[in-house]
């Protein structure tokens, strides 16, 4: 669906964690750039602070519900991002009372994943959505190009201008293994000067910037040559 000139940002809101990795590992696998909540008020809190090409809601949640949820975007925020709802309730009047307050999908649980990504696809056509890349994603690292900030597991990391742009070029090039001269230029904009604890120490301070928010390995050494991203 999405390739390296479109890529749509999905927001999970399912407070069951293994439902909420299915749903992520798919969408991820989709090249979709996904954000997991677990309560609707998380999930306010993300639509707040960024634009969302489309979200994915469960109804039962703890905090906010799904159905204040939907009122508080349609009437407070005035937004019409696509909203697919999933929830075990089947009754009709449960899904005609939800398509009232503006909801534009309904999809029952249990359900297969692919109708889901069925769904997901229809929307999106219908919806339009074509737009350049602004954000990166691997594993559960973010990298947002147009503020030029970078989040772990929803936590915002401070890095240097240099950590910064490594990662940057990384993300951007994920099989790709860069050399330490290739990463020096393409970071500091300058001439190669063999000096190779220059880039270690960099790799160093963005490994251990990036264990502190999680356990996940995201830059690997391939001996000999230099770095790429973990698969």
């Amino acid at each position: 669906m999405a390739n390296e000139q479109n890529q749509l940002t999905i927001l999970i809101i399912e407070d069951d964690e293994h439902i909420n990795n299915v749903i992520f590992k798919a969408l991820s696998q989709e090249k979709l750039l996904c954000t997991q909540a677990f309560s609707g008020s998380e999930g306010m809190i993300h639509v707040t602070q960024r634009d969302y090409d489309l979200v994915i809601l469960d109804l039962m949640l703890p905090g906010l519900s799904g159905e204040s949820f939907i009122q508080q975007l349609r009437t407070e925020l005035q937004s019409d991002i696509p909203v697919i709802v999933l929830s075990a309730k089947d009754k009709l009047d449960t899904k005609l009372s939800l398509f009232a307050l503006g909801v534009d999908d309904y999809v029952t649980k249990p359900f297969e994943i692919e109708e889901l990504l069925a769904r997901i696809h229809v929307h999106v056509k219908r919806k339009g959505i074509n737009k350049p890349v602004t954000s990166y994603q691997h594993k559960n690292l973010i990298l947002h190009a147009n503020t030029r900030s970078v989040e772990v597991n929803g936590t915002k990391l401070t890095l240097t201008k240099q950590e910064y742009q490594i990662l940057e070029v990384l993300l951007k090039n994920k099989s790709r293994v860069f050399t330490k001269q290739d990463l020096y230029e393409l970071a500091w904009e300058d001439h190669y000067i063999g000096e190779d604890k220059t880039i270690t120490v960099h790799i160093s301070n963005i490994r251990n910037k990036l264990k502190q928010c999680d356990k996940e390995s995201y830059i690997e050494t391939v001996w000999g040559i230099g770095f790429r991203l973990s698969p």
